[in-house]
């Protein structure tokens, strides 16, 4: 099972000069918000920041290790800014983490 500190870890590969916010959003180690705040991301497009981390992770998603991944990549400033971020695709609408999830069709 994946755990926070394994995810954490994973992106400071990516980004390392990052703080790293990982919360297993089930307590099932394959759904996760994680804030990842770096001045590196000054002047960036939140895709731009986001991608290379998405690359990286695409082996994991591919193989099932990791099924949901709520990326905020943001600034110091952007961070202190910033209220909760967390967006959990499947919680309940009674939850604080409510969002909307749309599953594709398995591919043949």
């Amino acid at each position: 099972m994946v755990t926070e500190a394994w995810m954490s870890e994973e992106i400071l590969k990516v980004v390392p000069d990052a703080r790293v916010e990982a919360t297993d959003l089930h307590g099932s180690g394959d759904h996760f918000h994680v804030r990842v705040i770096s001045s590196s991301y000054e002047g960036m497009r939140p895709l731009q920041r986001q991608r290379p981390i998405l690359n990286h992770f695409k082996p994991f998603i591919a193989q099932n290790i990791v099924h949901a991944l709520d990326l905020k990549c943001m600034t110091p400033e952007q961070a202190e800014n910033s209220g909760d971020t967390a967006f959990d695709p499947h919680a309940e609408k009674k939850t604080e983490f409510f969002g909307i999830h749309i599953r594709r069709p398995e591919k043949e």
